[in-house]
């Protein structure tokens, strides 16, 4: 158990917080909310020893480890992604050398009734549990893993972790902490850089973690899924709710009334008195009287308003103008960089006011796709825009395309035209750019800042296909629900790249699939697609074939069109037939597979294998082709996917 006792900590002689107590037990999943400013961060530098507090300590036993991920870290590894990521693991080289100077000086005392001697086993039970505890011979099968399921794939584990993005090799610090399973694991928005999918698995990694967890996060339905205890801090003090975020917000709200009311009922106790003492205080009569009640006024215990920051962007959209019915429409849509290939042969269609979520995992060429639709970039294939559309693009990257050297209210007034001019300061108070700070230079903005300056910009022109790509990274959650409320008053067609499960929720109505080149067309918002497609644990999107229903087509009048379409369902036979016997083989495989991870579970059992390395060729020989076969496997649905469509 952490115990954290009193702490108290000050910047420029104005206290943040002071005298905060709270004890972290086993297990505990817990949610740290609080405005931005609040000192969420703070208290967890200090938890894990990067800041010192100005008054109080943090105690726990000898034992207890801390593993903390804050939102932002700088890295200059030179190795490959997977030995990066064994780096967690360097700490037991020292166990092992210190383990064998401890064994070595064992067998040369004879004093085994000393104090120091019982030290030594002591010391010798210490290192070898926590060998045990890390498991070293199953090391690198749990790297793995834990790198597949935050996104990375085979393939990557070799390359430099340097070509990655600084997103990706977030995710690596992200596997290594993991990996160490400390005792409190403590993340500090830890799904900025992560995906839908690497979202599910480390919801689904934290529920089942042997350990406490204390996460800082945007993302409520994370923090509904995985916490079971929220600690809000506002004004300085800490509240501590036995309730997930949802609950909490809930709860918080009733104290608020409480508080509101006694708030109230101190205020009329106070005016009656003062009113009391204003008319007596001359009267010898009522001396006695006033005198107590002045003393009752001074003892009275000030009940205090806690302050909810509520400010948050306002906005709606402008009107949309009319545009012909088929918005966006696309046929052989391919994109390449190099040698890679990132699209692929898509056939795509935007019909007017349809509002679409663009989802699937980093890389597989969401933002290629809106960056192509906004003429950002060149591609193969035919792409169209429908008749009269207006489109306003925002990028994953658009705060960082502002001009530095401009002001705030420059930035708009620079592109603003007609008597949209006359409205710049409304528009930018809607956006919490007040008084002075439209006069602020945009390179002092903070990164939540530049994103409502560069969402402000949409608003001064019409349009009628709006294109938003991330556009609440750096949002609160209050800016978000307000953005979502627009957006959901939004006339036009609307297609947007989010991450956010919470933010998509009921806001479009189809989901476009990103995967291996393809996209593929779901009805339905975020969450009937998840249920859906069954994303869980270490698995990609489940690979579920539904069985084809031969039905007999009776011959047309025109017997070519006859004799093609019974080709076609005598294609579709055999093609069904090569994938029910790949999913045989992909199930055996994957049965061998248990069967190893089964031998390495259990090293004592199998002692010989595993220190010869066997089961651990075994063990990449399967994955390898495991992945190949379920590469096959995609290249057959597709072919049947496109056969089904040319026989409808």
């Amino acid at each position: 158990m952490l115990s954290v006792n009193n702490i108290g900590i000050e910047f420029s002689g104005t206290p943040l917080f002071e005298g905060i107590s709270f004890n972290i037990n086993p297990k505990d999943r817990l949610g740290l909310a609080g405005k931005n400013g609040s000192g969420k961060t703070t208290l967890l530098n200090i938890i894990c020893g990067e800041a010192s507090a100005k008054t109080g300590s943090i105690t726990h036993p000898d034992d207890f480890s801390i593993g903390y991920l804050p939102q932002e870290k700088k890295m200059q590894s030179q190795l490959n992604v997977l030995d990066e990521a064994m780096q967690a693991f360097a700490f037991l080289n020292d166990i092992k050398d210190r383990l064998d100077v401890v064994n070595e000086e064992l067998q040369t005392r004879e004093d085994y009734e000393s104090a120091s001697y019982a030290k030594l086993v002591e010391e010798l039970e210490k290192l070898n549990t926590q060998l045990a505890i890390y498991a070293p011979e199953r090391m690198r099968g749990d790297a793995e893993k834990v790198l597949l399921g935050l996104g990375f794939r085979h393939h990557d584990f070799k390359r430099p972790l340097a070509t990655f993005s600084h997103g990706w090799q977030m995710r690596v610090e992200l596997s290594k902490l993991l990996l160490l399973r400390p005792s409190l694991l403590m993340l500090d928005e830890p799904t900025n850089h992560l995906d839908i999918e690497s979202i599910q698995w480390l919801e689904s990694f934290l529920v089942s973690y042997y350990g406490a967890v204390l996460i800082v996060s945007h993302d409520r339905t994370l923090l509904d899924r995985v916490t079971n205890r929220t600690i809000e801090i506002t004004n300085g003090r800490i509240y501590d709710y036995k309730a997930s975020y949802s609950r909490y917000i809930e709860l918080r709200e009733e104290r608020l009334s409480h508080q509101k009311a006694a708030y109230s009922n101190q205020q009329r106790q106070q005016r009656d008195i003062e009113r009391f003492v204003e008319r007596f205080r001359y009267k010898a009569s009522k001396a006695r009287q006033v005198q107590s009640r002045i003393k009752s006024l001074d003892k009275m215990e000030k009940v205090a308003l806690d302050e909810i920051d509520q400010s948050a962007i306002h906005f709606r959209f402008p009107p949309a103008p009319h545009s012909g019915k088929v918005t966006v429409e696309g046929k052989n849509i391919g994109k390449r960089y190099g040698d890679l290939s990132v699209l692929s042969d898509n056939d795509l269609q935007v019909l007017r006011n349809e509002k679409i979520a663009f989802v699937g995992r980093n890389g597989e060429g969401k933002t290629t796709l809106v960056k192509i639709i906004s003429g950002q970039l060149d591609y193969e294939g035919e792409l169209k825009l429908g008749h009269q559309v207006q489109l306003a693009y925002y990028a994953q990257d658009q705060w960082e395309m502002l001009d530095p050297n401009k002001t705030v209210f420059e930035t708009l007034d620079d592109v603003a035209v007609g008597d949209i001019r006359t409205r710049l300061k409304t528009i930018l108070g809607a956006f919490l750019f007040q008084g002075e700070d439209i006069d602020k230079k945009v390179k002092v903005l903070s990164g939540g800042e530049k994103s409502r300056l560069a969402l402000a910009k949409l608003l001064l022109q019409p349009s009628n296909l709006l294109i938003l790509d991330e556009p609440t990274n750096h949002l609160d959650l209050l800016s978000k629900d307000i953005l979502k409320s627009a957006l959901v008053q939004y006339e036009g067609t609307l297609i947007i790249v989010s991450h956010d499960r919470d933010f998509l929720q009921g806001l479009t109505d189809k989901v476009f699939e990103f995967r291996n080149r393809k996209i593929k067309e779901h009805i339905g918002d975020i969450f009937d697609y998840l249920e859906k497609r069954k994303i869980s644990d270490l698995k990609e999107l489940e690979h579920k074939t539904k069985q084809l229903k031969t039905k007999e087509d009776l011959p047309s009048d025109n017997k070519s069109k006859w004799l093609e379409k019974k080709e076609i369902d005598r294609r579709l036979r055999k093609l069904q037939t090569q994938l029910d016997r790949l999913e045989s083989q992909i199930e055996q495989m994957e049965t061998e597979q248990e069967s190893v991870n089964h031998k390495l579970s259990l090293p004592d059992q199998f002692a010989e294998e595993v220190k010869s390395g066997e089961l651990y060729r075994q063990h990449d020989q399967l994955a390898q082709k495991i992945s190949d076969l379920y590469v096959q496997w995609e290249q057959l649905q597709s072919r049947i996917d496109e056969l089904k469509a040319s026989n409808q």
